[in-house]
């Protein structure tokens, strides 16, 4: 089993065959995590903004550091927010393939 570095979510465990109800849980969890990483990336734009106004706005000439930092950490909130989207992608596709696997098996 691969040890990863970086984890997000728990891992699903499967208890019985998939059903309607299933799926539907599937669907909103898949939309849930869209709307998830849609509000990372939103956040880091406003960061991107406020980064922008402190380095070229004349009225903030004394903190450009603050700039700087916050063009910084949109930039890490945009790498976390694809790396937790993927990993729960991941893991809601492969579910139902687990679920046959284990109606089957």
């Amino acid at each position: 089993m691969k040890k990863r570095l970086f984890r997000f979510a728990k891992p699903y465990t499967v208890q019985e065959k998939l059903i309607l109800r299933d799926h539907l849980a599937l669907e909103r969890t898949r939309l849930a995590n869209e709307r998830t990483l849609l509000t990372y990336i939103r956040s880091a734009l406003y960061l991107i903004i406020a980064g922008i106004t402190f380095l070229y706005v004349e009225e903030f000439e004394q903190v450009p550091y603050l700039g700087v930092l916050c063009l910084v950490v949109s930039g890490a909130l945009v790498l976390i927010g694809i790396v937790s989207y993927c990993q729960l992608r991941k893991e809601v596709v492969a579910y139902p393939k687990v679920c046959k696997l284990k109606k089957t098996g």
